[in-house]
């Protein structure tokens, strides 16, 4: 069976479409109105290899905390109907990447109950007009809607973007590991027989 959802959101703050696909070759079409989400869900998708078409509209003249929020939402939930009973799926999945001057590990459990532990340095108030506090914020409302664990430590770093971006590539490694499926497994990845 494809493995692959369509997730539509309409409230009075936003508007977000997301069509996933786990099994795709990283491609991508993005426009969530704000530019460094899209480049950071760009390395998601690319070094995910997840297809992944997302367009959000949102009220930026409040700021941005309700489109990114909502998108991580949306994408939770994506990710979430996608994996379906999570069947044959490796479950776990670690990686550490660095980024010029900083190294980020991103460890996920596909378990079913969501936490999210966010060891990150305090980064700049923003990167270019992105606010960064809001990275805990989108990460928070994609665990809670996918049901995933997920812990994020960043080990040192200076520049924002580069920790921001060693975050997402190590995310996206970690879930393509989790989400794959393991060969000669045939049922959930659990002694409970249930995720």
């Amino acid at each position: 069976m494809p493995r692959t959802a369509n997730i539509t959101r309409k409230t009075k703050e936003t508007k977000i479409k997301v069509k996933l696909d786990l099994d795709g070759s990283g491609q991508f079409s993005l426009n969530t109105s704000v530019g460094f989400l899209d480049h950071m869900l760009t390395l998601l998708a690319a070094h995910g290899s997840f297809d992944l078409e997302l367009k959000a509209e949102g009220d930026l003249w409040v700021d941005q905390h309700h489109t990114v929020e909502d998108i991580g939402i949306c994408l939770g939930q994506a990710f979430a109907k996608a994996l379906g009973k999570r069947k044959s799926i490796r479950r776990y999945g670690m990686q550490m990447i660095p980024m010029d001057e900083a190294m980020a590990s991103v460890v996920v459990d596909l378990s079913n109950r969501p936490y999210l532990v966010y060891n990150v340095p305090k980064l700049s108030e923003r990167v270019g007009e992105f606010e960064t506090q809001l990275i805990q914020e989108f990460l928070r409302a994609f665990t809670v809607q996918a049901g995933v664990t997920m812990h994020v430590n960043v080990f040192y770093g200076d520049n924002s973007h580069h920790v921001i971006e060693a975050i997402f590539k190590a995310w996206a490694r970690a879930m393509r590991h989790a989400c794959e499926l393991e060969p000669g497994l045939d049922s959930v990845p659990s002694t409970k027989g249930v995720l």
